[in-house]
């Protein structure tokens, strides 16, 4: 009894060294803990892919740079859209945010997949005017801007900011739909470079208005 003792731990000594020799002769590195080797690499670009050559701007269309959602950031790519009329005015302002947020509704193309670019912007979301007691250059949207997922939100902000949408201004004024009475208060939106980068910022980042 006693020799079995003191024989089993050498037993084991010697099986251990054995196993350590054959993953050496195999070219194999036992590791004793495990090794957290990080996620895997992400595929997404999130380069922009040239405008489609048979989209070119031409009677009636202008390159316009449109906000996608990629690697937690939201940023541009190029579009080619209608204009949105010919002169500056309200009707204007509205059409141009109504071909904007069409393309913000569409399936990226699939160079823009392929780069990792995707839209949050609901496909029933609809745009309209100021309603009764607004200022002029008010866009109302379908649904609340804070009832709308942040991405959502922070890329219609980016996409309309400069453009004919929001009067060439840095800024947009967004509310939800017109009720009786003229619903809630609309808000003032700021394509800020913390809310590109940080699109749930989108949440809090409407001002009131003067």
């Amino acid at each position: 009894m006693s020799t079995t003792r003191r024989t089993a731990p050498g037993l084991r000594a010697a099986a251990a060294a054995l196993a350590a020799l054959a993953l050496g002769g195999c070219g194999i590195r036992s590791t004793p803990v495990p090794v957290d080797a990080g996620p895997a690499p992400s595929r997404a670009s999130c380069a922009a892919p040239a405008a489609e050559e048979e989209r070119r701007p031409g009677d009636g269309t202008v390159r316009a740079d449109v906000f996608l959602v990629c690697g937690g950031a939201v940023s541009a790519v190029e579009r080619t859209v209608p204009l949105g009329g010919s002169e500056p005015g309200p009707d204007t302002r509205l059409e141009t945010a109504r071909e904007l947020l069409d393309e913000l509704r569409e399936n990226p193309s699939r160079a823009e997949r392929e780069a990792g670019f995707g839209s949050s912007v609901p496909g029933e979301l609809e745009i309209d005017g100021p309603g009764d007691g607004d200022p002029g250059g008010t866009l109302r949207l379908s649904r609340d801007p804070g009832g709308l997922p942040s991405f959502a939100l922070a890329q219609i902000v980016c996409t309309f900011t400069g453009t004919a949408a929001a009067g060439q201004e840095e800024s947009v004024v967004l509310g939800g739909p017109a009720r009786d009475g003229g619903g809630d208060p609309p808000l003032r939106y700021s394509c800020t470079e913390a809310l590109r980068g940080s699109p749930e910022a989108a949440k809090t980042a409407g001002t009131p208005l003067p």
